[in-house]
C-alpha cells in the first residue's frame, strides 16, 4: 500500500476514460491507463472500464501484451444474456475482468427478473470477483437489495450499483433519497458502487445544465457515518455539505482504515479526482503523469 494513497482511498476511482464525457480512443485509454498504473498514485486507481460491446467485437486483440497483465471491469452495454460470451474474449489476449457490471431494469421496471437472470450467470464468470447489479431508484428497490443480500449471504459476490447523474434532472437522486439507498445497504450488509454524476469532490451546481452534482467526499463522508451507525437524517445532511471541512474531519480520522460499504466510482479522468483530493490534503503527492 502506498504511503501517499491512504488505505480509506484505495481503488476508489475505476477508470471509465472510454465512457462520455471524456470518450477516449481505446489505444489512448490503454496507454493512459498503464500510465496510471505506473504512477505515484496507482493505489487510487481501480480496473479500466470496457463495455461488453467492445470486448466481444474483439477491439483488444493486438493492443495488448498478454503478458501485462491488464485487468478490466466489463461493463455489460450487451444486456445481461451475453456477458459471458463477452468474457470469453479476455483470456486468449491475457486480460482479467476483475469486476461485471450491468443494469437489471430499466426505471420503473420491476428488477428482480433481472436479477434473478444474473444470479443464473454468475457460475459462466470464473474467476470474477464482484458482479455490480445496477438498480434504478424507483419501484421494487427495498425488494431488490433484500436480493441481493440474500444472494451474498449464500456466497455469491454480489453488489448493488446507482446512478448518482446523467442527462436529466430525475437522474440525480436527492440527498434524502441517496442516503436511504447508503443505510439501507448499510442494513443489508450490502456494498454498493455508484455512477455518474461525481465530477468534483463538494456538492456544486453545474452552471452549465444546472443540475446539482453529488460531491465524492461527500459520498465517502455518508459512508463512513452510515457504517457507524449514524441515523438516516445525519447521512443525508453529510450528503448536502459545501463547506469540505466536516467531511476532511471524518475522512481524516480514519485514513488508515479500508473504506466501508462504498466500493467506489467511475471517472473518464483520473486526474481530476486525483487533484482534488491532492488539495484536499486527502492523498499526499505530487504529479509524475
Amino acid at each position: 500500500m502506498s504511503t501517499q494513497v491512504p488505505a480509506l482511498l484505495d481503488g476508489l476511482v475505476d477508470d471509465a476514460a472510454v465512457f462520455p464525457p471524456g470518450s477516449a480512443t481505446l489505444p489512448d485509454a490503454l496507454a493512459a491507463h498503464r500510465r496510471h498504473r505506473a504512477a505515484w498514485y496507482a493505489d487510487l486507481v481501480g480496473p479500466l472500464l470496457l463495455p461488453a460491446s467492445t470486448v466481444a467485437a474483439g477491439e483488444l486483440t493486438g493492443l495488448v501484451d498478454p503478458g501485462e497483465g491488464l485487468v478490466i471491469g466489463l461493463i455489460g452495454d450487451t444486456g445481461i444474456a451475453r456477458l459471458p460470451f463477452a468474457l470469453s474474449f479476455l483470456a486468449p489476449d491475457g486480460v482479467t475482468a476483475r469486476q461485471v457490471e450491468v443494469a437489471v431494469a430499466r426505471r420503473g421496471e420491476d428488477p428482480l427478473p433481472g436479477i434473478v437472470e444474473l444470479l443464473r450467470l454468475t457460475d459462466a464468470m470464473p474467476g470474477v470477483e464482484a458482479v455490480y447489479a445496477e438498480l434504478p431508484l424507483t419501484f421494487g428497490l427495498m425488494g431488490a437489495l433484500d436480493a441481493l443480500a440474500a444472494a451474498r449471504a449464500d456466497g455469491v459476490p454480489i453488489a448493488a450499483k446507482f446512478r448518482t447523474g446523467g442527462l436529466a434532472a430525475e437522474l440525480f437522486p436527492t440527498p434524502a433519497e441517496l442516503a436511504a439507498v447508503i443505510c439501507a445497504c448499510r442494513d443489508r450488509g450490502l456494498p454498493f458502487k455508484l455512477t455518474a454524476g461525481l465530477h468534483q469532490a463538494i456538492r456544486h451546481l453545474d452552471p452549465e445544465t444546472g443540475f446539482t452534482h453529488h460531491g465524492y467526499a461527500n459520498v465517502l463522508a455518508a459512508a463512513l457515518a452510515a457504517a457507524d451507525g449514524e441515523r438516516m437524517e445525519t447521512v443525508a445532511e453529510l450528503l448536502t455539505v459545501v463547506d469540505p471541512r466536516p467531511l476532511l474531519e471524518r475522512a481524516s480520522a480514519r485514513l488508515d482504515a479500508p473504506r466501508p460499504l462504498w466500493v467506489g466510482f467511475g471517472s473518464c479522468s483520473i486526474l481530476e479526482p486525483l487533484t482534488d483530493l491532492t488539495r484536499l490534503g486527502l492523498v499526499n503527492g505530487g504529479y509524475d503523469a
